[in-house]
């Protein structure tokens, strides 16, 4: 490997041209090219810092999901929650089990009107920021039937569990008053009661939702 020519860089012979640090300019031109296998300082102290601010980061992810989950179940404009954190939720027991008494801090929900409403409501959010991925610091929302999932059958969608109406959150650290109140907004343009934002662009990149009132 390394005694013999390289011709992704022009044919060079690493010991030949390089000596005792044939083994290091390897890795860089070849694996960090290939893998990307470094970080930069700053990469790694942001790691470093996520990781040592973790346990007080959980804390209030799952006191803002609770708060959050509990608001949406009594809310008339949602037809269900699905919340590991609730005593009656089938999973409920597990979570008890494998997480002490703790409780993630994602959670699903329906909105009230099906796959046009569960829309509405995903394009007149503000705070949360429409995203697939999760656990960030930053409250993420998504609706999975226009978005991650939109490209299978409906008995595709019914087999791996998602709902026309469905909503997926992940609850950030943000204040949980700012939380609630984007909620509700939003809550408001998918039944009808005001109008979304302006400017606002549905899951499909069109301009999709009304301006709100």
């Amino acid at each position: 490997m390394f005694s013999r020519p390289e011709p992704a860089f022009h044919g060079v012979v690493y010991p030949e041209r390089f000596g005792e640090a044939a083994y290091i300019v390897r890795c860089r031109t070849v694996v960090l090219r290939n893998m990307g296998a470094t970080l930069s300082p700053f990469s790694a102290f942001m790691i470093l810092q996520g990781l040592e601010t973790m346990a007080a980061r959980l804390d209030h992810h799952e006191g803002n999901a609770r708060a959050v989950a509990a608001y949406l179940r009594q809310d008339p404009r949602v037809a269900w929650v699905n919340f590991a954190g609730f005593t009656d939720n089938p999973h409920y027991e597990l979570a008890e089990r494998y997480l002490r008494g703790r409780c993630s801090s994602l959670l699903t929900f329906g909105v009230v009107g099906g796959y046009e409403a569960g829309l509405r409501f995903f394009n007149a959010v503000k705070l949360f920021k429409r995203l697939v991925n999760l656990g960030d610091a930053k409250s993420l929302v998504s609706h999975p039937a226009s978005t991650t999932h939109r490209q299978l059958t409906g008995e595709d969608l019914r087999v791996v569990g998602v709902t026309p109406d469905m909503i997926r959150l992940s609850v950030g650290i943000e204040h949980i008053d700012d939380l609630i109140e984007d909620l509700d907004q939003a809550l408001s343009c998918a039944s009808g009661e005001e109008l979304a934002p302006a400017g606002t662009e549905d899951a499909r990149g069109s301009a999709g939702s009304r301006e709100r009132a």
